[in-house]
């Protein structure tokens, strides 16, 4: 028995991410209340944890399995190899849900390379009123409201979700492409007078963005 098996039977067996210091206290509190079923892990580190992860994820990958371990900003967990997703989708036959649309996606990557941003700032930036694209992007639960701009007004702020993030295969924001130059590139920002009329909620269409429909 080694301890990247031990890793693997608790990956298995879980029903949520389990993070490095969760697996290490499930590994050290095994057997405690078995004398016969001595545990010669019970001294185990998180550095030895850590270690074992990477080396059980280097044997899925070597010896071509079905499944390795991954790391999610909440946690490790086994996931499926994509190259069979077309078979196990199958146990899944639910209907997709549909594609975002072009302004809907060029919405979510402003918000998520600047965030939190205001709903001005990114009208701002396209040129045209994001009422409808906004609303669902927050109803598919990538976007969410962040709290009030300090600014005169108080607008709103969005920036993205934990569901963003495990939907696009992101541990942490900073694994966005081309992060560092994006955030840092100059973009339009809202004139002053529609941070005002944006003090309330709902808030209110910046007055010289086109309408831009139900296309999201």
């Amino acid at each position: 028995m080694t301890l990247a098996r031990v890793i693997e039977a608790l990956l298995f067996s879980a029903q949520k991410p389990l993070s490095i210091r969760e697996l290490t206290e499930a590994i050290r509190g095994a057997g405690a209340e078995d004398e016969f079923s001595p545990n010669e892990f019970a001294r185990v580190s998180e550095a030895e944890v850590a270690a074992a992860l990477e080396q059980l994820k280097i044997e899925c990958i070597e010896q071509q399995r079905a499944f390795q371990p991954n790391e999610k900003t909440d946690g490790w967990r086994l996931t499926t190899d994509p190259k069979y997703a077309q078979w196990v989708r199958q146990l899944f036959p639910a209907p997709k849900p549909a594609r975002l649309s072009a302004p809907a996606l060029e919405t979510l990557a402003i918000i998520a390379y600047r965030q939190p941003i205001t709903r001005a700032d990114v009208e701002a930036v396209r040129g045209v009123n994001i009422d409808g694209v906004l609303q669902t992007l927050m109803e598919r639960g990538l976007v969410k409201i962040a709290g009030r701009a300090e600014i005169p007004g108080r607008p709103l702020l969005y920036e993205t979700t934990q569901f963003f993030l495990d939907h696009f295969g992101l541990r942490t924001l900073d694994e966005l492409p081309n992060v560092e130059e994006l955030r840092t590139r100059y973009l339009p920002k809202a004139r002053p007078a529609a941070a005002v009329g944006d003090a309330a909620s709902p808030e209110l269409p910046i007055p010289s963005a086109r309408p831009e429909g139900t296309d999201a």
